[in-house]
């Protein structure tokens, strides 16, 4: 579950790591006090106001602007509000931006110049570790520096095995990115709160760009990413009411209320599987076959006549569907369970444009087969994985 930019920074910020102050606001109307409140509250005259979207990028779409003013907080403030930004990230449709973080101006003068770092915090799958990314290039796109100048991007695994992140590690952190002095005892205490934050909120990611040595050493969170592990949300029940269902695919969000694991794509032919695997061999298959999957749908090993149903009435609502192939391994579920499942399904749903392509393999298989020839409906059954592939070339004729 990905976090907007504020959210991630309060999270942050519970766990001790310094950012950069901002209120988030969904209304025009208060950006103005919202500037006094953060002036009173901070000292700072200037402005930075940051669209809150689910995507990188936002600066060069214009969603990212410095105010000089209260007044031109305000104008920036209503400019960004409610706008279609489009970014590297977004497409060209774009996403509407419905709140606005109007936050502190950290780039002030003093003793030494404000320098901006990459860190970021992963798991590595292939190591068993977690990794710290980070690199001295702060600000900018770290796919391509990582690409142009890959030896200013460093790694520090962390076993959790053995403790997790390690004083020496952090230090190490701190030295590879030129400090020295304050900056490189705060840089270790920022490295070691951001750890252990990850850790404790059970995060997939937490991406820092950038992270900002200010020009009075002091070490801040500018901007903040977090995506949280969806399997670890029942651990944290606050966070995830934080999830923005606006900034997700309609049809996901409805998926997901099923316990559907969705994701749309872009092509022509609609896929109902279970496990992942499957799907995937699946989707290979439909590309074999001269056509396209038009979605990931992996109903998982409790399907039954309502999850069925549901699956077909998400991929229905895509235009671009031809033809659906439903490919169910019964092993924990019934193959004649999911057969009465998809003829319920589509007696329910009524008319279905699209033909229907169903392999059943499994616990009960035969039986399952024989309701789906003896249903009348418009939907085939096949036995081998390559009757299912010269079935979709057929549709796709």
């Amino acid at each position: 579950m990905n976090l907007h930019e504020y959210q991630s920074k309060a999270i942050l910020k519970s766990f001790g790591v310094d950012i950069q102050e901002g209120i988030a606001i969904d209304n025009a109307n208060d950006i103005k006090a919202t500037t006094e409140k953060l002036n009173a509250e901070t000292g700072t005259e200037w402005y930075v106001v940051k669209a809150q979207i689910h995507a990188g990028g936002r600066g060069k779409g214009g969603g990212v602007k410095l105010a000089k003013s209260q007044e031109e907080a305000v104008q920036i403030g209503n400019e960004i509000l409610g706008m279609q930004l489009i970014t590297p990230q977004t497409g060209a449709k774009g996403k509407k931006v419905n709140k606005i973080l109007v936050a502190q101006d950290v780039y002030y003068p003093g003793a030494s110049e404000p320098k901006e770092f990459y860190v970021s915090i992963l798991m590595d799958r292939e190591k068993k570790c977690n990794v710290i990314i980070y690199s001295t290039e702060g600000g900018m796109d770290i796919e391509a520096v990582a690409e142009e100048t890959p030896h200013l991007v460093h790694k520090e695994w962390i076993d959790p095995k053995t403790g997790g992140l390690m004083p020496f590690q952090a230090r190490k952190i701190a030295f590879n990115l030129g400090l020295s002095g304050d900056a490189f005892k705060n840089m270790t205490k920022f490295i070691t709160k951001l750890y252990n934050t990850f850790v404790s909120i059970d995060a997939s990611l937490v991406e820092i760009n950038p992270v900002l040595k200010t020009s009075d050493d002091k070490i801040i969170a500018v901007d903040a990413k977090v995506t949280l592990d969806d399997n670890a949300l029942y651990r944290h029940k606050d966070y995830a009411e934080l999830r923005d269902e606006t900034e997700e695919d309609p049809t996901e969000v409805e998926a997901s209320k099923y316990g559907l694991n969705f994701i749309k794509l872009d092509g022509n032919v609609g896929c109902m599987v279970n496990g992942a695997g499957l799907a995937m061999a699946t989707m290979d298959i439909i590309k074999l076959a001269g056509g396209s999957p038009a979605n990931f749908l992996d109903v998982g090993g409790k399907a039954n006549a309502e999850t069925v149903e549901a699956g077909f009435r998400i991929i229905l609502q895509d235009p671009a569907v031809k033809a659906i192939l439903v490919n169910i391994f019964g092993g924990i579920v019934r193959c004649d369970r999911v057969a009465q499942g998809v003829v319920d399904a589509y007696k329910n749903i009524g008319e279905v444009n699209v033909p229907i392509i169903v392999r059943l393999q499994g616990t009960n298989a035969e039986e399952a087969k024989k309701l789906i020839d003896e249903s009348g409906l418009r939907v085939t059954s096949v036995i081998l994985l390559q009757e299912a592939a010269d079935a979709v070339n057929d549709v796709l004729k």
